[in-house]
């Protein structure tokens, strides 16, 4: 591909991200979209509510917390290539912090009289690629860039190991390894819905969207 063609794929790749996003906000459940491209999310109508879908570098990564089970897999697959160990704490998608209540926390799945307590479902939740990074400003050593693919990644060599980027992520999602001491932030590589054995995780690739938004008349 040459330098102006895959300008060209870029531009419209971020045109379709940007259209994705004044559509999904926070989620899809309240999106006016139509059934096929709810399918092609991954979910139904009836499941939308509790489907999250984030617009990344790659494509649009699906979660689905009525697919979870728990297994973890994500977190293990996400270690073991990115770090080179098996150590869930530092993985970049989290699901285990959001088990029983989900991302709200809480305060809307209090116990009840019966003894149940809690919503009972995995929420799988990773970086947001926020385009204004709250993680990058606040790093102190700049050790947080943007990649060719437009994911924003840690310079291990520029990390001084502060927390910084954690404490002023809103979903607090950047984790400092404790053995390393230095910060592990989503790449967007996809392992974790490559490996994802239910489909709770997904990523949808952009051309997919762009085809899907462009014939039910939500990209021009």
């Amino acid at each position: 591909m040459s330098d102006k063609e895959t300008k060209k794929s870029i531009l419209e790749r971020e045109t379709t991200r940007r259209e994705f996003l004044k559509m999904s906000g926070k989620g899809i459940g309240g999106m006016a979209i139509s059934l096929s491209l709810l399918n092609l999310l991954g979910c139904s109508k009836d499941e939308a509510e509790d489907v999250v879908a984030w617009p990344l570098a790659a494509g649009v990564l699906v979660a689905n917390r009525n697919k979870c089970t728990g297994c973890l897999r994500c977190e293990t697959n996400c270690t073991i290539v990115n770090d080179g160990k098996l150590q869930p704490y530092i993985s970049r998608v989290k699901v285990g912090k959001n088990y029983f209540f989900g991302v709200d926390g809480p305060k809307l799945n209090y116990a009840k009289a019966d003894g149940a307590f809690g919503n009972k479902l995995m929420t799988p939740e990773t970086c947001r690629q926020c385009a204004e990074p709250y993680c990058g400003k606040a790093c102190p050593a700049g050790a947080i860039t943007t990649n060719d693919s437009g994911a924003r990644i840690v310079l291990q060599e520029k990390c001084v190991g502060c927390g910084a980027c954690h404490d002023a992520c809103p979903w607090h999602l950047p984790t400092i390894d404790p053995e390393t001491k230095k910060s592990t932030k989503c790449i967007s590589c996809g392992m974790c819905a490559n490996n994802c054995p239910t489909g709770a995780l997904a990523i949808v690739p952009w051309d997919d969207v762009k085809y899907a938004m462009r014939k039910y008349g939500y990209l021009a």
